[in-house]
């Protein structure tokens, strides 16, 4: 009713404009933001809870506001780099494809995972000479594109997709898409920096396989004989204990085969002299350093704490102190090296003394062969570095 009586024509109303960078600087010099009048077609300034709007004045630059919107995330979160910058190139790996995210072009490409595919991709990267490629680690199906890529003397990095998942929540990318992925690891490789792989040996690679299915074969060999001390029936155990004769056969196969190619090469049998000359270290532990841990005796003992993931991080906040504990590194040599140290400490006598220092100022069991872990690895990283043997180190000679 009231709308009724009320004039046809519109009322003007006060609204802040946005102008130009340099217009609103000279202005600010000059005099107070002018206020104009507009009509209602104008968007109004709005509170603090709503979003801007942008103006035909402003740049036609892509917001930093991030919308609620799923779609809209692959869109708004693309990495704008300069022409200048060094070439970033990310990879996700499925199992019948490839998608790849360049960080000067915005557009995502999609190769097949096969042969003809990854000669493609490598075909592409080569004249690019990226300055980093980051591919995740899935499961053992990157392996064939970062042997092509390495092969390609490229420069490639295999990162963990939990880290790089981690970086997209941080920046607000929730869809999960081959493509979005594709561009968060292009992300990861500008933020992160993570460190470039080395292009091993075959004998390298062909050792690391032999150590990873004999620990394979380990763990199904735990898991069938707790599955017999829970058996009943005797036809049921008859099968168990078949399998697992057949797995303890296969076990020392490969061990002999694990034996004979360190054998058979003069650098890795050289090392592995090296290492079992220490008490307690024996020959899994010895095999599993050489393949699983290369860089043993080229870095310092922090690094190869927290390569292993026996470096123990801090836990504070203002006044708050909680315990140091250790996180991350690489399972399956921190495993083999838990097994090792728990036998130095018995046959070691730098170790134990070590050991029974801790024991006595009151620190807990799994502290006490942390720390031993750790002390034995830093022995053994020195003992690589320097090429010496146990005997010859000046902390054996001491004690």
């Amino acid at each position: 009713m009231l709308n009724r009586m009320l004039p046809s024509y519109r009322f003007p109303c006060r609204v802040r404009v946005v102008t130009s960078v340099a217009r609103s600087r000279a202005d600010t010099t000059a005099s107070p933001r002018p206020i104009v009048s507009r009509f209602f077609t104008t968007v109004t300034e709005q509170g603090p809870g709503w979003f801007c709007v942008a103006s035909p004045e402003q740049p036609t630059e892509p917001l930093l506001v991030n919308t609620a919107r799923s779609h809209s995330q692959e869109r708004d979160h693309h990495m704008t780099t300069d022409k200048h910058d060094s070439l970033l190139v990310g990879i996700d790996v499925s199992k019948r494809a490839l998608d790849v995210a360049r960080s000067d072009v915005h557009d995502v490409c999609t190769f097949t995972n096969d042969q003809v595919g990854i000669a493609q991709l490598v075909k592409m990267c080569k004249p690019l000479s990226p300055a980093m490629i980051v591919v995740e680690a899935t499961g053992g199906l990157e392996q064939p594109v970062i042997d092509a890529l390495l092969d390609g003397n490229l420069a490639v990095a295999r990162v963990n997709p939990a880290q790089v998942r981690h970086l997209a929540k941080a920046l607000g990318v929730y869809a999960k898409t081959d493509a979005i992925d594709a561009r968060v690891l292009v992300k990861f490789a500008h933020h992160a920096q993570p460190r470039l792989m080395e292009k091993r040996s075959k004998i390298h690679e062909e050792l690391e396989a032999l150590v990873t299915c004999r620990r394979q074969l380990l763990k199904t060999r735990t898991e069938q004989t707790n599955r017999l001390g829970t058996t009943r029936t005797k036809p049921a155990c008859g099968a168990i204990k078949a399998v697992l004769k057949t797995l303890d056969q296969q076990i020392v196969k490969l061990d002999a085969q694990i034996r004979k190619m360190i054998d058979h090469d003069n650098d890795l049998s050289h090392s592995d002299h090296i290492l079992r000359s220490a008490p307690g270290v024996g020959p899994i532990l010895s095999a599993t350093l050489l393949c699983e841990l290369t860089e043993l005796g080229h870095i310092d003992r922090r690094q190869v704490g927290s390569l292993v993931g026996v470096a123990p991080f801090n836990r504070d906040s203002g006044r708050w102190s909680a315990s140091r504990s250790i996180r991350g590194g690489r399972t399956s040599v921190r495993n083999t090296l838990y097994m090792a140290t728990l036998a130095a400490i018995r046959c070691n006598p730098v170790i134990r003394s070590f050991a029974q220092r801790l024991k006595a100022a009151g620190k807990c069991n799994k502290i006490v062969i942390t720390a031993a872990m750790r002390k034995l690895l830093t022995i053994l990283n020195a003992m690589l570095r320097d090429q010496i043997e146990w005997s010859q180190l000046k902390l054996v000679q001491s004690t």
